[in-house]
């Protein structure tokens, strides 16, 4: 039972209509009771206090084993993978994080299944069973998940700026483990890894320094009944939370300049200085008011400047890898080739610009703004589906007080100069670390990081070279962001005028067709846009296809100070060459109140789009890049790229994209936007807080730009020119091979993919194949990664390509070849074949109700609402009512026509 019941309120958003509880075991686990009675799924999570820092010395990785293991067995419910079959068989899913000093677990379920998958749940930290088969095993997936980031530009960095530290500090530590820290070098020591893991779980897995949240449609009485029935039992041994004070970086370990080779193509700078900790003041918000203006894009900051100078194409500020204890505030920077040529100025410009705010001050009326920025976010916060929710606060709980669990840090309130201006202060030359990342830099270092292999070389750069730095930058007018005129005040909702339940054509002519939905479901005062501009001349070739690509990034680049200001206000833009339509594609969403502003100036920039030439080098070098890099994908995202390659008619490789890249002028790009603009049709969809007068009215305005006039920028798209994407149809009974060499020399990693064609789009066919996609995924995974071990990535998922279904396996694996792996998937589906006989009448009945519940489940917002029907506009299909009718159809299907289509095996094969 409950020793503590709070009537602490808890502070949540106005629209929040959920309701909260706090509660504390007799055994000290702090629990937050959510209840929802309009939820599809329950939820919970458990936030263990104690992460990758606690390792012991010379066993990095144990806590992430554990975290792996703990998913297995029970004492209670010991048969390997129960839990996970149990969750999967009532429609949820399962997993875990690990961070340095937090391991969170989490699940969710439909609602039928929940009490029972909560009792499943915390057995796992009440008798939790850790074979020795099983940790060899899964010490295994932690190798293979460890190889499969070691080409991860993001991870070594990281690893190399954690390597630069104090060697007696964790930050310092290896934090993933692999099979040399948890079997190689245990084993020749004499030590028995399995006894380190229950003596690492008996020591630190403690009641009271667990946090839980649960997610429930039930009374907040009868969640506490089920929560104090099934968790009381967790063992409370009353240790501390692990404490790891002090900064990990001495006076060695600042004033550095850090040279290193990356894997992919591209040069950044990561400037990152020890800081306090913004948790310790974080009503105050230091950290967040600094990154809102070293980080801000507006006119006369940072960067603008770097992008107008042609040195930088993006510039983020932030506190990153925080812990309690300790922080770091970075400012990352993505630089041209002009700008790699530019260093020192660079890092001048940045310092010239922190001492421009110093000398400024710290500005209150900056801080209300944001501040008000923040509380109008927080207020009509989006609902999340109850997994990310629970997961999110329970990492929360351990460093909040309750009253301010839900909301965190995201809303700085109290103005307080001095605790800004001390943080300001922090990021000063004597404290510095630079990390310069470039490929130029092959050959010119002398160490090497020893777990991920990063070449490197250190210097000192003392605080006289970055003042001579500041005064040899140019002398640029840096100044403060100007007011945010994508604020919103007006967030009154809009009464529709009429219920609504599925898009209807608001208009149609040879320009556009536009779909609108008003808002009906959520009471939020939002909106989305989406418009797809189709342009037939857009996909023609190879060149057609990279000239539209730059066409997007330079369209882009021109709205990014509008675009970021909005962003800021709440408001989304997104713009890029479209996967869907030969063309691109514009979104919108976010307060409904400046929408149109921002609409307009984008319609408007399209209109009068015109190639200024050193923008159009810095983006075709940016485009270049991100075609280089397109090698260094893991191996199970480039056989993805081929299957799609294979099957998708009018689809160009990419290869022959790079290829004409070279030779594209700004000339090309000038005379090829105006034709490609020539002939256009426009598929729009208005959803959300706007009425229907509004929605036509905003579409009368991009026709006019477009269409309307003397000389028109597009006509209309010749009957013939309407055409769907097309899929190519695989021979029933055929199998294909197609065998790909991988593109990364140094990625010791391989994938199969293993596609099987099924159906065109129709609604018992799709729930038929959803079902033994349902069924079939815990089993593939427990057999071909846990027990086969053949990779740490191995999933089985549907596919579909505008329509066409089909089911892949998709495996990646350093321990065997794709032909092997070919091998085991034909086997597994055979065994398969014997379980889908074996399933009893009441197995497939509640399967089939938990692919129900799962297609009943209501959308959690606007944008998830207003992705799920483009998606019907935009492959052409148009069923908005394609949950109903198959959810009518599932409830026709019988056990034996679900074996009969597994028996007919699909079209054609295929083995990537």
């Amino acid at each position: 039972m409950a020793i503590g019941k709070d009537d602490v309120e808890i502070l949540k958003p106005r629209t929040d209509k959920r309701e909260y509880r706090r509660i504390v075991l007799k055994n000290s686990l702090q629990v937050l009771l959510i209840r929802d009675p309009e939820t599809d799924k329950c939820a919970a999570a458990i936030n263990v206090g104690v992460g990758s820092f606690s390792d012991p010395d010379g066993l990095e990785g144990l806590a992430t084993l554990l975290g792996f293991i703990l998913y297995f067995a029970s004492e209670k419910y010991p048969l390997e993978n129960s839990y996970s079959k149990y969750i999967s068989e009532h429609g949820g899913s399962t997993n875990a994080s690990i961070s340095s000093e937090n391991t969170n677990f989490h699940f969710d379920v439909n609602t039928d299944g929940f009490e029972e998958a909560l009792e499943r749940f915390a057995q796992r930290f009440i008798k939790p069973l850790m074979s020795a088969d099983a940790t060899t095993r899964e010490i295994k997936a932690v190798d293979s998940a460890s190889k499969k980031g070691l080409l991860s530009d993001d991870r070594r960095m990281h690893q190399l700026q954690r390597h630069i530290s104090m060697e007696g500090h964790p930050y310092h530590k290896f934090s993933t483990g692999n099979w040399d820290t948890l079997e190689v070098r245990p084993k020749a020591k004499g030590v028995d890894i399995r006894q380190e893991l229950l003596k690492f779980y008996e020591e630190n897995y403690s009641a009271n320094l667990m946090h839980l949240v649960v997610y429930s449609k039930e009374s907040l009485d009868k969640i506490q009944s089920l929560v104090e029935d099934k968790f009381q039992e967790i063992r409370n041994s009353g240790r501390s939370f692990p404490s790891f004070p002090g900064q990990p970086c001495s006076s060695e370990h600042l004033q550095i300049l850090v040279r290193a080779v990356p894997i992919k193509e591209g040069n950044k700078l990561k400037i990152v200085w020890p800081i306090t900790p913004e948790i310790r003041y974080y009503k105050e918000g230091p950290c967040r008011y600094l990154d809102h203006l070293i980080g801000h894009e507006g006119e006369g900051t940072l960067s603008y400047i770097l992008r107008k100078l042609g040195w930088a194409t993006r510039l983020y500020a932030g506190e990153r890898n925080w812990e309690l204890e300790f922080s770091f505030f970075q400012v990352g920077i993505d630089l041209t080739n002009a700008g790699q040529d530019h260093m020192q100025d660079i890092v001048g410009l940045l310092f010239k610009y922190i001492q421009f705010l110093q000398q400024s001050g710290v500005r209150k009326c900056i801080f209300d703004e944001l501040s008000a920025i923040c509380e109008t976010g927080f207020h009509y916060k989006d609902k999340v589906d109850p997994i990310s929710y629970v997961v999110s606060i329970a990492s929360k709980m351990r460093m909040y007080p309750p009253r301010d669990w839900l909301v965190g840090s995201s809303r700085p309130s109290n103005f307080n100069q001095g605790i800004i201006q001390m943080v300001l202060n922090e990021l000063s030359p004597d404290k510095v670390r630079i990390f310069w990342v470039s490929k130029k830099f092959e050959g010119l270092t002398d160490m090497v990081e020893p777990w991920y292999g990063t070449a490197y070389s250190i210097e000192k750069v003392t605080t006289s070279m970055i003042q001579e730095w500041m005064s040899l930058a140019p002398n640029e007018n840096l100044h403060l962001p100007a007011p945010n005129i994508f604020i919103p005040t007006d967030l009154s909702l809009k009464d529709p005028e009429e219920k609504i339940k599925y898009p209807v054509l608001l208009r149609k002519s040879s320009y556009s067709r536009v779909w609108y939905k008003p808002d009906t479901m959520f009471s939020s005062p939002k909106a989305c846009v989406k418009m797809g501009f189709n342009c037939p001349c857009a996909r023609n070739s190879p060149k057609d296809q990279v000239l539209t690509s730059i066409f997007a990034g330079l369209v882009m680049d021109y709205l990014n100070e509008y675009a970021y200001y909005a962003w800021v206000a709440g408001l989304q833009l997104r713009f890029h060459k479209s996967e869907t339509y030969s063309g691109f594609e514009v979104t919108l969403d976010g307060y409904t109140h400046k929408l149109r502003k921002l609409l307009e100036i984008v319609v408007d920039k399209i209109a009068k789009f015109e190639v200024k030439p050193d923008r159009f080098s810095i983006i075709k070098e940016q485009v270049t890049q991100d075609y280089q890099n397109l090698k260094f994908q893991e191996p199970n995202e480039q056989a993805m790229y081929y299957c799609s390659l294979l099957l998708e008619d009018r689809s160009w490789p990419w290869m022959e994209e790079l290829e004409v890249l070279p030779n594209i002028k700004s000339e090309d790009l000038a005379r090829f936007a105006p034709m490609m603009l020539s002939r256009a049709f426009l598929e729009c969809y208005i959803a959300g807080n706007i009425e229907r007068a509004e929605a036509g009215s905003m579409m009368e305005h991009v026709e006019d730009i477009f269409f309307k006039g003397s000389n028109p920028i597009c006509q209309p798209l010749f009957p013939s020119q309407h055409l769907t994407n097309r899929v190519i149809k695989l021979v029933r009974g055929m199998n294909y091979f197609y065998s790909k060499e991988g593109l990364n020399p140094s990625d010791e990693n391989s994938a199969l993919l293993h596609y099987i064609q099924v159906h065109r789009d129709d609604f018992m066919l799709n729930v038929k194949l959803e079902l033994f996609d349902l069924i079939a995924k815990v089993p593939a995974f427990h057999q071909l990664r846990s027990v086969e071990q053949l990779g740490y990535l191995t999933f089985l998922e549907q596919r579909n390509d505008y329509g066409i279904r089909g089911l892949q396996f998709i495996i990646q694996s350093t321990v065997k070849g794709p032909g092997h792996i070919g091998l085991r998937v034909q086997a597994f589906l055979k065994m398969f074949e014997t379980e889908l006989y074996k399933m009893t009448h009441d197995e497939f009945t509640s399967n089939v109700n938990a692919l129900i519940d799962m297609k009943l489940e209501k959308h959690k917002n606007l944008w998830e609402e207003s992705w799920f029907y483009w998606k019907e506009i935009a492959e052409g299909t148009l069923k908005f009512d394609r949950i109903e009718a198959e959810v009518a159809a599932l409830r026709q299907l019988t056990q034996v026509e679900l074996i009969d289509f597994f028996n007919e095996g699909g079209a054609g094969h295929v083995n990537l």
